[in-house]
């Protein structure tokens, strides 16, 4: 099982967004999809539809139930065309995760709760909160990869370094399979000179750091918010949008 994180520091940057469209669009491909939502926001939670009543990725990391009896499964009947996915909700309460996740080896914690479900998923897509606490370092020590989304702004570049930094220790002292995917630009403006340089400076960053900046770029669309209102991911809702479009990008540059 392929673990992917979603990561940024920055808030406001399209990571639960990413996360949706990633794993529902390998879902829409035929993958064995495994969502896990670490945010207190529970966007993820919100769209996909979980069911917040039952347990959580608090009660994994807690290690009170295992990941494989709180994935929540989705069918047809609720997210139309992912039949081979699921997920494991977020809480309000991961707000408190710094204080309530301590002993040793607790940056290990979902890391060793996905072993119960690594023959079931043929991938998972971790969303992270806005910060780099031990919810962002849990999912880091477990994954694979990291994807960092980034708006086109000088406050992405300067939260791209930190986040560096901390996938640079993680992969030093907890997970030397860790790499960092690529750099996303989201809520991409084309005509705005501004955002095409910015770009480029994210381009020389990411190339700083080790990593690439996406070719693909997710342009600004109102489709991608009217498909959430609506709980539905952006394959179901409008597979010719833009915004279908620009993820569908970005999987076959990914995979």
């Amino acid at each position: 099982m392929r673990i992917i994180a979603i990561a940024q520091q920055k808030g406001g940057t399209g990571k639960s967004t990413t996360a949706q469209a990633i794993g529902a669009g390998l879902s829409h491909r035929g993958q064995r999809v495994l969502f896990v939502d670490l945010d207190p926001q529970g966007n993820l939670t919100y769209v996909l539809g979980a069911d917040q009543s039952k347990a959580t990725a608090l009660d994994v990391l807690t290690g009170k139930v295992t990941a494989y009896k709180a994935a929540q499964a989705m069918n047809a009947g609720e997210l139309p065309g992912m039949t081979a996915a699921a997920v494991i909700p977020g809480s309000p309460y991961l707000a408190g995760a710094d204080a309530t996740i301590t002993g040793t080896g607790r940056e290990y914690r979902l890391a060793e709760a996905l072993k119960t479900v690594t023959g079931a998923f043929d991938v998972c897509i971790v969303d992270t909160p806005p910060a780099l606490g031990i919810l962002t370092v849990n999912a880091l020590t477990a994954a694979d990869d990291v994807i960092i989304p980034c708006l086109a702004d000088v406050f992405s570049i300067q939260a791209l370094g930190q986040i560096a930094d901390t996938v640079a220790g993680i992969k030093a002292n907890c997970n030397p399979r860790l790499k960092i995917s690529g750099i996303l630009l989201t809520r991409y403006t084309p005509r705005q000179n501004l955002t095409k340089d910015t770009a480029d400076i994210l381009g020389d960053a990411a190339r700083k750091i080790g990593t690439r900046l996406f070719n693909t770029r997710i342009r600004e669309t109102v489709s991608l918010r009217e498909a959430q209102a609506m709980g539905k991911d952006i394959f179901s809702y409008n597979p010719r949008s833009a915004g279908a479009e620009d993820y569908n990008a970005l999987i076959e540059e990914i995979f």
